[in-house]
């Protein structure tokens, strides 16, 4: 929500400075202490405790509580006449409140038979990359409904069918002009500049099998995992980031020339049996990663060192991670989602699925919101704060989900048609992001059997 400490126009106090709003909060924060007090059914293992319970307030407090606006109009004013005004704003708020009304509406994308998306970024508040099982890198245009492809960078080895199989990563950096995705090789990387798209270099002779996940450290520094148990350190060197220029008396070449790279470190990660999913915690200044093996592995990003690996409980198909601001982790699973605390990778919640069997394939955290995308075409939302699923405003006795269209499916083998005509078909999320101002959600996926052919996308606004 928004927050706006306001001064008085006229007079000596502002227009929201109403002595009543004092007993309606003292009556609210009793009401809150009442049912922490309340003992509950079950007692807790873990159980914290107010420094006071008393109701008194300094005046000082009372006034800046009085002196304080809540209401998201006064801070919209407050912005635009750039008024000498203490103001915030919770960033989620915008997407928290369009969950919980039920305004967000899906426009379905259109993308032939492209095979299976895998991974998406914005790019901008119009554009949205996107990388697929068939190794297409596409950019779709929200505003005309257009979708583009973008080359990919062939390494000097030459690329096979084999060694295509498909684009399972992108990620921008944090300055917004770069973008780091793979390459035509499924074992190699390739950086475009943002916001042309043009190709910067490519990154080769760290892996030898396909690169599922990678992270930016910072503007220069990126890390990548893969399935041959490696992670790799690349540096995009500020040397490259200048355009090749012609010669006086040479022709400009038409296709953009681009550098080749090798990796400032590679590391194998002990413990893992193929690295699924990588993510960076700012906070604790660490790479965690997923393997498929059910461990999840801690490195030093400052040293490049491997910290300490741990067997996950009971975790099945862990596909995905995502990392909150504060440092909490969100593990992906077969039925549950696993949140860890990043000093222990003890467990300290597991959050059931409403849907049995569907498999979380994609997690990212906005604000103190978790999303999650499953195998059965359904967004679900976790409200960390309040330990529950979030709750639609319209109707309280449900919770927030939002269920995707069909999307695209190609002819299947003869021997899957019975199974496959017997249960409902939904495509698996195995991709969302938000944009900036949190009020879109991009969406893509496809068939979860990896023998099908097809795929799903969708803007939700």
């Amino acid at each position: 929500m928004s927050k706006t400490l306001k001064r008085p126009v006229a007079g000596i106090r502002p227009g929201c400075y109403i002595p009543n709003r004092l007993e309606e909060r003292r009556a609210r924060n009793r009401i809150l202490r009442q049912e922490r007090r309340r003992k509950p059914d079950k007692p807790d293992d873990f159980v914290t405790y107010e420094d006071s319970d008393s109701e008194e307030e300094t005046p000082s407090q009372q006034n800046e509580v009085l002196s304080t606006s809540y209401n998201f109009v006064d801070y919209i004013r407050s912005r635009e006449s750039d008024l000498r005004e203490e103001r915030s704003i919770d960033p989620a708020y915008a997407s928290r409140h369009i969950l919980t009304h039920d305004m967000f509406k899906e426009t379905p994308i259109s993308l032939g038979n492209i095979n299976k998306v895998f991974c998406s970024q914005w790019l901008s508040n119009r554009q949205v990359v996107f990388g697929t099982k068939c190794n297409k890198l596409m950019v779709y245009d929200v505003n005309m409904r257009r979708v583009d492809a973008i080359p990919t960078l062939p390494n000097s080895r030459g690329a096979s069918p084999d060694t295509q199989s498909g684009i399972h990563a992108c990620q921008i950096n944090p300055s917004h002009n770069l973008l780091a995705t793979g390459a035509r090789h499924s074992a190699d990387i390739a950086i475009y500049r943002l916001p042309t798209l043009d190709p910067l270099c490519i990154g080769e002779n760290a892996h030898t099998d396909w690169v599922f996940d990678m992270c930016w450290l910072d503007d220069q520094f990126l890390v990548t995992g893969a399935r041959d148990n490696n992670l790799a350190l690349w540096r995009v060197n500020e040397d490259l980031m200048e355009f090749p220029v012609a010669k006086d008396g040479e022709e400009e070449q038409d296709v953009p020339t681009y550098a080749h790279i090798s990796p400032v470190s590679v590391k194998p990660c002990r413990g893992a049996q193929k690295i699924r999913a990588v993510c960076f915690n700012q906070e604790y200044r660490e790479l965690a990663l997923l393997s498929l093996n059910g461990y999840m592995h801690l490195f030093n990003a400052e040293t490049f060192s491997q910290k300490l690996s741990r067997k996950l409980p009971n975790c099945q198909e862990n596909v995905c991670i995502a990392c909150q601001p504060n440092g909490l982790y969100a593990v992906g699973c077969r039925s549950y989602t696993l949140l860890l605390d990043p000093r222990t990778l003890q467990a300290v919640k597991k959050i059931a699925s409403r849907y049995s069997g569907c498999g979380i394939r994609s997690a990212s955290f906005q604000g103190n919101i978790l999303t999650i995308g499953t195998g059965l075409g359904m967004l679900m939302f976790y409200d960390i704060r309040a330990g529950k699923y979030l709750e639609s405003c319209i109707n309280s006795s449900r919770t927030v989900v939002l269920k995707a269209s069909r999307g695209y499916v190609a002819q299947f083998p003869d021997e899957e048609i019975d199974g496959f005509q017997q249960m409902k078909y939904m495509p698996a999320i195995y991709t969302h992001c938000y944009d900036r101002s949190g009020t879109r959600l991009f969406t893509a996926g496809g068939p979860l059997p990896a023998t099908l052919i097809g795929n799903y996308a969708g803007i939700w606004q």
